[in-house]
């Protein structure tokens, strides 16, 4: 039965890839954008969150459609360890106290990511193809 399971296993790699990165992206266009929740006003492009809004936004769109994959997941799971040390971490040692735990979980999902490669459903496999 398991083996079965097994056989879907870059399909579903795709999926989590897609997934986790059109979450993250929606971070990225609240900030920028001020939608969809419109909950944190319009950030200075220049400032620290326009810019995490910016690398959000770009690398979310590069993680979707699965385009540098491995380099842009290295620099987001770096990116969310630093936004974790810098603005969860120092609230309290527990990431559920802290509102943390999404920026962890981004942290080892594009760590994963990093290493694992996009899976078949991406435009670096299809590069790969021809």
């Amino acid at each position: 039965m398991f083996d079965r399971l097994t056989a879907w296993a870059p399909q579903v790699l795709s999926i989590l890839r897609i997934m986790s990165a059109l979450l993250f992206l929606e971070h990225g266009t609240v900030k920028l954008f001020n939608f969809p929740a419109g909950v944190m006003g319009q950030p200075p492009l220049m400032s620290l969150m326009g810019l995490q809004g910016l690398i959000e936004v770009v690398g979310g769109v590069l993680l979707a459609i699965g385009l540098f994959s491995r380099p842009v997941a290295f620099i987001l799971s770096g990116n969310m360890a630093v936004a974790y040390f810098m603005a969860h971490a120092p609230q309290s040692f527990f990431p559920v106290a802290n509102n943390g735990d999404a920026a962890i979980l981004y942290c080892f999902v594009f760590f994963y990511i990093f290493f694992a490669g996009p899976g078949p459903w991406s435009v670096d496999a299809a590069r790969r193809r021809h």
